[in-house]
């Protein structure tokens, strides 16, 4: 029986954009030229969905799963963002390795009422959605896993990392090697909802690294309140975020900044002021994305494990499908990488 890696090698793509074709994931950059050779290649092999070997022979699953993914961000929200991207990646190579692939994938912002998510073992969210939400556009909610949150009854399995404790990790580093003012950029955590009138509207809740930020400046007595800058989770903004920070006119010795991709647009306003990057400002970021690495300046940052998350939360739901009725939360380890931005010895 032909698989997601036949079909990928016969129409030259990779495994992950065949699983997310068929999925009908309108998500995915792929031109219809494209689409079009990858559907005709599965149906010309006979492809069938949810089919195939599973390598965990000690779960027992259905040979036809019906899964889910829905995605609390919008289609924009999620390609700026490559701490989201890597979770799917996550997901999907855990689902192909388990002879499995999304059924169906849905950004709550494009969700219509009469689009309901129906007739699924299991769904897969990723970010903060409301149960609230959840229970208007589906009737599948004994088999759920949150990726990146928690429910506040702890009712669903989730997989979820401790902000608290990264950022405390992140901010003491700063100050063992010397620097005594910090400043802060980041975005806003929002948990979104799905209204009565078909329509999604968000909330601004609390971002872990934010108040744990304040909470420490406090404890050290360290006055960082004037450093503080808060936009969207995004490399254009962490640009606009520092651009506005330099024309203050003092900057703090160094910045805690709370994404990768932030961090990486803060270095190019930077660069631009001819400002030097650990010489005159330390930075220390936030997720462990591949293009950390090779920023213009190598950045220190908080590496999260997002695609273990993914396929973390793919297992809890193939685990909760076979039978368990405990709900799960798994919190998965980060660690700092040391890098040039910070200004001491790299450890990676």
């Amino acid at each position: 029986m032909a698989t997601i890696k036949d079909i990928a090698s016969m129409a030259n793509v990779s495994t992950a954009t065949v699983s997310r074709v068929l999925s009908d994931d309108r998500s995915l950059s792929v031109t219809e030229k494209t689409r079009e050779r990858i559907l005709k290649t599965a149906k010309n092999l006979g492809y069938e969905k949810a089919r195939g070997k599973r390598k965990h022979s000690q779960t027992s699953v259905p040979s036809e799963l019906r899964i889910g993914m829905v995605v609390s961000m919008t289609q924009e929200e999620e390609l700026n963002d490559p701490f989201y991207y890597s979770i799917r990646q996550g997901i999907e190579k855990e689902c192909y390795e388990n002879g499995i692939f999304i059924t169906k994938t849905i950004h709550l912002s494009t969700l219509l009422m009469n689009q309901a998510i129906r007739d699924l073992d299991g769904l897969i969210v990723i970010g903060r959605i409301s149960m609230e939400s959840l229970a208007r556009i589906s009737s599948s909610l004994n088999n759920i896993v949150f990726i990146n949150h928690t429910t506040k009854d702890d009712s669903c399995d989730s997989v979820f990392i401790d902000f608290e404790t990264a950022t405390r990790q992140a901010l003491e580093h700063l100050l063992s090697i010397g620097y005594q003012t910090l400043g802060y950029i980041g975005g806003k955590e929002k948990e979104h909802f799905y209204t009565k009138n078909n329509q999604t509207t968000t909330k601004i809740i609390e971002d872990k690294r934010l108040t744990t930020f304040r909470q420490f400046s406090k404890e050290k007595k360290i006055d960082s309140q004037e450093h503080i800058h808060i936009g969207e989770y995004n490399m254009f903004q962490g640009y606009g975020l520092m651009k506005k920070a330099i024309e203050k006119g003092k900057l703090p010795d160094a910045f805690f900044i709370g994404s990768d991709s932030m961090a990486i647009g803060a270095l190019r306003a930077l660069h631009e002021q001819q400002i030097k990057v650990p010489q005159d400002l330390a930075i220390v970021s936030f997720n462990g994305i591949d293009a950390a690495e090779f920023a213009s300046i190598p950045l220190t940052t908080v590496n999260v494990h997002m695609k273990e998350m993914g396929r973390t939360g793919v297992k809890l739901l193939l685990d909760r499908m076979n039978g368990r009725t405990i709900p799960l939360q798994v919190k998965v380890a980060t660690n700092l990488i040391i890098r040039e931005s910070c200004g001491s010895k790299r450890t990676d």
